[in-house]
């Protein structure tokens, strides 16, 4: 279990795919699985909000830190309009961590007000989505590749064009009607 949760810990998205596999070749039920991804998220806040604090109070006192406060703040504000309109509610912040990560999703929450147990709830609760659905991805693409090592790239690759892919087509969408397609 040990080595499963220490892939969940791993600062990148590769974590996910390999530890799930990881986690079904030792046997590990799917809810225990989960359970330690879980555990790795909250490792991750009692490891981040620290740091994030520390940067709330050093902004305070250096004119740098206070215009990059601004300036996350404004980002976090239009990612929020993204996904909901102004004023970040719950749902907003699920999705903010679930469409970027739990500390993005957390840094958003406290820029909405929001302390530590109700900010980690949102952003834990978007990392978690996000788990699922890259687990789900990986363990049925695993039963009909049947190589962990392929699967695991094909799932990484897919992380890193299918979000991409997104973006073109939503900005696709987004032209206003009579534009020149070029």
């Amino acid at each position: 279990m040990l080595s499963v949760l220490l892939l969940f810990l791993l600062p990148v998205g590769g974590g996910i795919p390999a530890g799930v596999l990881l986690a079904q070749s030792k046997g590990l039920a799917w809810p225990l699985t989960a359970g330690l991804y879980f555990v790795s998220d909250v490792l991750l806040a009692l490891a981040f909000e620290p740091v994030l604090r520390l940067f709330v109070a050093l902004g305070r006192r250096v004119p740098f830190l206070a215009r990059f406060g601004a300036a996350m703040r404004e980002a976090m504000a239009r990612s929020a309009a993204h996904v909901g309109g102004p004023g970040a509610g719950p749902i907003s912040l699920v999705l903010i961590a679930f469409g970027v990560d739990p500390m993005t999703g957390r840094s958003a929450a406290l820029a909405a007000g929001h302390g530590f147990l109700a900010g980690w709830a949102f952003a834990i609760a978007g990392d978690m989505l996000y788990y699922a659905v890259i687990a789900l991805t990986t363990l049925r693409l695993n039963t009909w590749i049947k190589n962990p090592n392929t699967t695991m790239w094909i799932v990484l690759g897919a992380m890193l064009v299918v979000p991409v892919l997104v973006r073109r087509v939503r900005s696709g969408f987004a032209r206003p009607v009579g534009a020149n397609v070029v």
